[in-house]
């Protein structure tokens, strides 16, 4: 029963941690500081897998050069996209045109990217990271695991047997009970 309650209480402190770095990621991106993305394809392999988590962080596009890699919005595919800069050229105060192309790929991507003042940066790759949260994501994993983590949560509540007072008085007997 000790190794149940260790593990119900690692996975409480675990899942406490992992919740306030949820809470904190979640905060920084809703005000725009951070961006995660799961990598869905093979176009910038092998230096960014299909599966990775990228962590972008928006830069002034003035910063951006030939050579780095920027996630931009496509207005076709409505997702952003990860690839890496080929041509930056200013077109306005807070205007840009960006050719990317991905590293796999044999040509640019078709047609130019028009950007305001900021772009997104990748600053952290987490190998792998956008498979598990595919998966935890999927109602067929993520219902089990939550009723696991509840139940080693409840089992590490549980009361303690050295928690009991030992010189309590004990319960009286059942021929007590039943002759009052």
């Amino acid at each position: 029963m000790r190794v149940v309650r260790l593990v119900g209480n690692i996975t409480l402190w675990l899942l406490a941690a992992v919740g306030v770095l949820s809470i904190l990621l979640w905060g920084a991106t809703r005000l725009g500081y951070v961006q995660p993305l799961v990598v869905i394809s093979g176009s910038m392999e092998p230096g960014i897998m299909t599966g990775d988590l990228l962590l972008d962080v928006r830069t002034p596009t003035q910063d951006v050069e030939v050579g780095e890699v920027a996630a931009i919005f496509n207005p076709v595919t409505q997702n952003l996209v990860s690839h890496r800069v080929i041509s930056i050229e200013k077109t306005g105060d807070s205007a840009w045109d960006i050719q990317m192309k991905g590293d796999a790929n044999n040509s640019p991507d078709g047609g130019v990217y028009e950007v305001g003042p900021y772009v997104w940066q990748p600053v952290a790759q987490v190998s792998g990271g956008g498979r598990v949260i595919a998966s935890v994501a999927r109602p067929s994993v993520a219902i089990p695991l939550g009723i696991t983590i509840l139940a080693l949560i409840g089992l590490s509540t549980l009361p303690r047997p050295e928690d009991h007072d030992d010189d309590s008085t004990p319960a009286p007997a059942l021929e007590d009970a039943v002759a009052r």
